[in-house]
Parts: C-alpha cells; structure tokens; sequence
C-alpha cells in the first residue's frame, strides 16, 4: 500500500470512492440514482484545478484519496467560470425527485455558497479525504494528511480547513488528532482548520 500523486486515468476510481464514502464515510452506493453525482462535485474540480494537491492510495488500485486546493477563493472563481456551468446544464433543478439525495446535491450545485471570509483569512486552502475501509486503521490517512499539508506549506498556504458532518464523529477524532480544531458549528456540520506546519 502506497501514496503516490494522482494520475490521469485515476478519475473513475476516484468518483467511486467518493460515492463509497458518501454517507459521513459510509458506503452511499444504493441512495443515488445517478452514482457520478457526488464525485462531479467533490473530486472532478480538483482533479481539474490543482492536480498537483491530488495524492492517492494504491494497494493495487486507488483506495483513497486527499485533494486540496491552495487558495479557496480563487478555485471557487475557477470553479464558477469552469465547472459548474456545464454540470448545472446536465442537471437542471427537477433533474431528481425531491427529496432524493440525488435532489439536494443538484440543489448544492445550483446553489454554491462561498467559503466563509472569516474561515480562508487565516485558513486558506481546503481539502477532502476519503479511505476505503480496508485501507483505514493503518496509518494511511495521517500519512495522506502530512503529505498535502506539506505539499500546502509548500505552496504558500499557511491554513488548511474542511467540513465534516456533524454525524461523523469518527471523522472529526481523526482530525481533532492531527491537530485541526473547530472553527464554526452548526446543526448539519463543523469546520475545522489548521496551520499547515
């Protein structure tokens, strides 16, 4: 089991493990009609924008991924000139049934809010992390961590934040132990960030 960064030919694998993890890290696989729904939105832009933020874990195929992105506000840009447009024309609103999980991320996409100017003044990269069960318990999700910390600090990001689910507690322990701490709360969820040293 290896850390290596993406590589084209990755983006399938990488979609999949999303959608595997989808449900605060459960598998989401049966609560989606369309299963590219989530990794159009939580993988393919940074696959697309920052490549290079990209590590993944090979055990013979991915099993996990991190993608991160420098600078939030300028990826959001990226994001609105790019990405978005074409996805919000495959799936206009009423694409899905309401209700439907498929629903509320057609709603999320048409309706993006921009990170918290508070959050990205101290903390202005961000990321996404998802291991397949078989790669947890054993390191690997530390060891992807450090790797995009590092490879932020060398970029020039002093901060790092992300979202987690209120729901996932085993997610925000894991965090709490690398040293991330709580930023915002609500109801649904958390940010939480950290310096990149």
């Amino acid at each position: 089991m290896i850390i290596r960064p993406y590589a084209p030919g990755d983006e399938d694998a990488l979609y999949d493990i999303c959608l595997r993890t989808g449900d605060n890290g459960d598998d989401a696989t049966g609560q989606f009609a369309d299963p590219r729904l989530l990794g159009e939105i939580f993988v393919g832009p940074y696959l697309r924008f920052e490549p290079s933020l990209a590590f993944v874990i090979d055990d013979g195929e991915p099993a996990g991924y991190v993608l991160g992105a420098r600078d939030t506000p300028a990826f959001e840009r990226d994001c609105e000139r790019e990405w978005w447009p074409p996805l919000r024309q495959k799936y206009p609103p009423g694409t899905f049934p309401a209700g439907t999980r498929d629903a509320h991320y057609v709603t999320v996409l048409h309706e993006r809010q921009p990170a918290n100017p508070a959050v990205v003044a101290d903390y202005p990269a961000h990321l996404h992390i998802d291991l397949l069960p078989r790669t947890q318990g054993r390191g690997m999700g530390r060891a992807l961590m450090e790797r995009l910390l590092a490879a932020l600090h060398d970029a020039g990001a002093p901060g790092v934040h992300l979202g987690v689910g209120a729901a996932n507690a085993r997610a925000i322990a894991f965090y709490e132990h690398l040293g991330f701490t709580t930023l915002r709360e609500s109801p649904g969820g958390r940010t939480m960030g950290r310096p990149t040293t």
